[in-house]
């Protein structure tokens, strides 16, 4: 394969490794003339024949997370420069980033002082920080997800794509391995359940203990082994293997390995302003690949050699702009127009620009309450959540929502779409919660009086009890996840027949979670 070019500019140099779902690979880009990072996933390793319609829909939903990722700038994310198909394979191309992943740094230092520990995983709380802002998930935060470059600053890897991969942590691939990396998953991860920052901060736990203590504080000879310990065994304090280790920083991993997401920290930024009188606070760098550095000698020049210019040029005064005159009246129709272009052409974040700046004027000269209105905030709301921006998604639903219910009442479909819709934002939010409650809601429009699916809506139903037994699994009341899954079991069964896709599914999460539970 050495020598493949990758969507006619990106050839393929040397291999940098492998795994059951890829490969990652030096390549050069033959357009720009550089040097850069090519990941190449197959999509039937874990679908099946690409042929197959769960295949398509893993390629569309790879662009979109990129898409997605490719939005969230914050110097501690490798950039993505480009993402599709090629042939069979899907390619992502990143920055090449020079320097050692975590895991062979860590092994290069034993043992590993705990200030780099500290100061490694402040550096990743600056980034969850802002991807969980977005809202995204890493779900696969381990020491070969994170490099340390020369000047000791961090940068995550393979954001998004974990999503992608992994939309049922529970399935198994053909090798009977589960997908995603087990030692560091959550127990909500682990029973299927929904995920959020907080499982994210479950996983930064796991890489905290493991720096700080040499091992992962859940280790077995089984993944469901290692499921289950993660699960059900408490981990052993670090200041047992390591008493230098100081006091708050132990009872902080302790807090980030909670099994009940509840228990653990709030958010990266409360983990980050408890590590922050732990950083270091004097002395120098270490040398090269130094994790202390970026707060020793914040944004100073590599190597420290670099002189500083004892004073910069002044720029020459420049005559005072032209006034600006008067912005164009926005062309409603016109902009429709584009937007249904951009749509079409796949280009959803340009979409997005344009719908959230015609809105206001659209309200201006048709009223807020006209359908012109009312159809652009719809789309709005849609491509928002098709761009993955649940945040400025929400409270457009939720207007949605309101005003049809006030003229149609709370039962009309339409209104409860938007409520669906709505919750669904919510549970991409990692906000459980308000999620479970909002499903709560909305469900009993679809059940009649004795709890069953009306004719009307019974597919509806079945989804939304689905995603409030994976909302239960997520906020770790296992008992009534399985509950709901169960009875869901039996009322799919008996509407669709046994051998009907929702019912196996069923079965092989029940399955999965008595596997885990039972291992020893």
């Amino acid at each position: 394969m050495n020598g493949r070019v990758i969507a006619g500019r990106y050839q393929l140099a040397t291999i940098l490794g492998q795994g059951g779902m890829g490969q990652v690979w030096t390549a050069y880009d033959q357009r720009l003339d550089r040097r850069v990072a090519v990941k190449l996933l197959h999509p039937e390793r874990v679908t099946g024949p690409s042929g197959s319609g769960a295949a398509d829909e893993l390629r569309r939903r790879f662009v979109r997370e990129c898409r997605v990722t490719a939005q969230v700038d914050h110097p501690g994310l490798v950039t993505v420069h480009d993402a599709g198909s090629d042939g069979e394979d899907l390619f992502l191309v990143m920055q090449y980033v020079e320097g050692a992943d975590l895991a062979d740094h860590l092994a290069e230092h034993d043992p590993y002082p705990w200030p780099w520990a500290v100061s490694i995983a402040a550096q990743l709380c600056a980034v969850l920080s802002a991807v969980h802002a977005v809202p995204i998930v890493h779900r696969d935060l381990k020491p070969r997800n994170a490099m340390v470059k020369p000047d000791g600053t961090l940068t995550v890897l393979d954001l998004g794509i974990a999503s992608v991969m992994d939309t049922d942590t529970t399935r198994l691939t053909h090798t009977g391995s589960v997908i995603g990396s087990p030692a560091y998953m959550a127990p909500e991860q682990a029973m299927g359940g929904a995920v959020g920052p907080y499982t994210d901060l479950y996983a930064l736990g796991v890489l905290l203990h493991e720096l700080l203590c040499g091992d992962v504080p859940f280790s077995g000879s089984t993944a469901l082994g290692v499921l289950h310990r993660h699960l059900y065994e408490p981990p052993l304090p670090v200041r047992h293997l390591r008493p230098e280790v100081p006091e708050a920083l132990e009872a902080l991993v302790l807090r980030l390995l909670a099994k009940d997401p509840q228990d653990r920290p709030d958010s990266a930024q409360e983990v980050y302003e408890s590590l922050r009188p732990l950083l270091p606070a004097g002395g120098a760098p270490a040398g090269p690949l130094d994790p202390t550095r970026p707060f020793l000698r914040p944004h100073a020049p590599w190597p420290d050699r670099a002189a500083v210019p004892a004073s910069a040029p002044v720029p020459a005064q420049q005559a005072p702009p032209a006034p600006k005159a008067p912005p164009a009246r926005p062309n409603v129709a016109q902009a429709v127009d584009d937007v249904k272009r951009l749509l079409g052409e796949g280009r959803i974040t340009q979409a997005v620009d344009i719908l959230g700046g015609i809105l206001p004027a659209a309200a201006q000269e048709h009223g807020e309450h006209s359908p012109v209105v009312r159809i652009l905030r719809k789309q709005y709301a849609a491509t928002l959540m098709d761009d993955g921006q649940y945040r400025r998604a929400l409270p457009e639903l939720r207007r949605l929502a309101d005003d049809r219910a006030a003229e149609a009442g709370p039962a009309d479909s339409q209104a409860l779409q938007f409520r669906y819709d709505a919750a669904q934002c919510l549970e991409q939010l990692g906000e459980a919660a308000a999620s479970l409650a909002e499903y709560r809601a909305v469900l009993p429009y679809y059940e009649n009086e004795n709890g069953y699916a009306t004719p009307s809506g019974p597919g509806q139903a079945f989804d939304i009890r689905h995603r409030i037994g994976h909302l239960l699994l997520g906020v770790g009341d296992h008992a009534a996840g399985r509950a709901q899954l169960q009875a869901l079991l039996y009322d799919t069964e008996r509407a669709y027949g046994p051998h009907h896709p929702l019912p196996t599914e069923l079965r092989r999460q029940l399955s999965h979670h008595q596997d885990v539970r039972g291992s020893v």
